[in-house]
């Protein structure tokens, strides 16, 4: 959801036009509880040449903000969200199933809709600014995300899509997508994962309608913003609102990871989202994040148009419920098209207890590399990208290990550990020491480091 983004990453140990199947504007009724058609993987994306990018049949001018590689881009259409038997998939389908099943509409149909098969390429607009981010705001930087230009990019989240789907009229919808951002390396981080947006709106009869002597509440009214509340919101809409949420999310939890979970929240206050909370789980003894929720910003859902609504909004990360739920311990493992991955999660049906086997532990191989950084504008996330762009998924993990600052020259000097690993075989140290030298000339040429190698 909107300024929660670093909550729905897969963390600890761890709109863009909509696709061309669904409408903004007035969302046809057999399109409003489930959009599922994805871009092909085979249409997915081609090379960058020197001044353009062709991304989903569409081409993008190159400018000084575009920082997509070749290696992210052979991901965009591969909606492993989508793909039947997918541990991912899996996870969606389960939460969709219970969506349906539990929140039902005024007719019997479910109250819900489903769209997970939204253009990853998002406007800058849509993913910064329909969500009141300023335009200073850390979350913009070239150095966390990948632009395609100045006006375009892979969207970061998939509340990218909020402002598009309230906009069209909808008062509750699931969406769901691969989502993109640069990061650190490691067991749980990848540039390219998958997250889930959950929306609800209601009308002052619906939130008040439940409730003894409720007919003289109001959702609105003129006050002042504090750590509980928007000005323009009553402390008894914030508090039933927040307590829907909260209770939408346990049975959610519940109905996925079993009866006997405990749930704490912590709360979360950011500078657009009032009241805003983490959802903590206790699974197999340890307290695990797994989800940002809070109240949505009014004037985001008055823009919107649904000016005589208020409602919350929450994002949770696939990998994050699959790797706690299946026991999966790299996130690596996800992209892989080893069998003896894929075929442990095929069962006739979505809800079977599956526990990951483990393929064979092949070891490591460790180098290290260390290099005098060129300037401030030096970033690590750079780094980090230019060593996933030449090893790809052989790179286990990156870890800074020394910080050195000159005391005369006052230059600083980074050491970095470069853990390899491939999941599916043994890897020879002959392939690893011509990737680590590639590495270290691409540091150099691309970054403008002086090489200590």
């Amino acid at each position: 959801m909107a300024m929660l983004w670093k909550f729905m990453r897969v963390a600890k140990y761890s709109k863009t036009a909509l696709s061309s199947k669904v409408k903004v504007r007035g969302i046809p009724t057999h399109s409003r509880h489930s959009s599922s058609k994805s871009v092909p993987s085979d249409f997915g994306a081609s090379a960058p040449c020197s001044n353009t990018v062709e991304l989903l049949g569409k081409s993008y001018p190159q400018d000084d903000y575009s920082n997509v590689t070749e290696k992210i881009l052979s991901k965009v259409g591969k909606n492993l969200h989508n793909r039947k038997h997918h541990p991912l998939w899996l996870i969606k389908e389960q939460v969709k199933e219970h969506f349906y099943k539990h929140y039902l509409g005024r007719r019997g149909t479910p109250l819900f809709s489903v769209y997970d098969g939204l253009s990853p390429v998002v406007t800058v607009q849509q993913n910064f600014d329909s969500l009141l981010i300023p335009q200073n705001h850390a979350s913009r930087r070239k150095e966390d995300n990948y632009y395609l230009n100045r006006d375009h990019m892979l969207r970061a989240h998939t509340s990218a899509h909020q402002w598009d789907l309230i906009h069209s009229g909808l008062d509750a919808f699931l969406a769901v997508g691969d989502v993109y951002r640069r990061d650190t390396i490691d067991n749980t981080h990848y540039p390219v994962f998958h997250q889930m947006e959950g929306v609800r709106l209601f009308s002052c009869h619906e939130l008040f309608s439940s409730i003894k002597d409720g007919e003289g509440l109001q959702l609105f009214e003129r006050g002042h913003r504090t750590a509980h509340k928007q000005e323009c919101h009553t402390m008894e809409a914030v508090r039933l609102v927040e307590f829907n949420l909260k209770q939408v999310l346990t049975k959610l939890m519940t109905h996925i990871f079993g009866d006997g979970l405990q749930v704490r929240w912590v709360d979360c206050y950011f500078p657009f989202t009032h009241p805003s909370f983490e959802m903590e789980i206790n699974f197999q003894g340890e307290w695990m994040e797994v989800l940002g929720c809070g109240v949505m910003e009014q004037q985001l859902v008055n823009s919107a148009g649904a000016h005589d609504k208020i409602g919350w909004a929450f994002g949770l990360g696939l990998e994050r419920l699959a790797m706690i739920l299946y026991d999966i311990p790299d996130i690596r493992l996800f992209w892989s098209e080893d069998e003896r991955f894929l075929k442990q999660f095929i069962w006739p049906h979505i809800w079977h207890k599956v526990k990951f086997q483990p393929l064979s532990r092949y070891p490591p191989l460790i180098n290290d590399i260390s290099f005098w950084l060129p300037s401030e504008t030096y970033s690590q996330n750079d780094f980090y990208d230019l060593v996933r762009t030449i090893g790809g998924d052989l790179i286990e993990k990156v870890v800074l290990l020394d910080e050195f600052a000159h005391p005369k020259t006052k230059k600083v000097s980074h050491c970095y550990r470069i853990i390899y690993r491939h999941p599916e075989r043994t890897l020879t140290q002959d392939e690893v020491h011509r990737i680590h030298q590639a590495i270290e000339e691409s540091a150099v040429r691309e970054l403008g480091v002086e090489g200590r190698f």
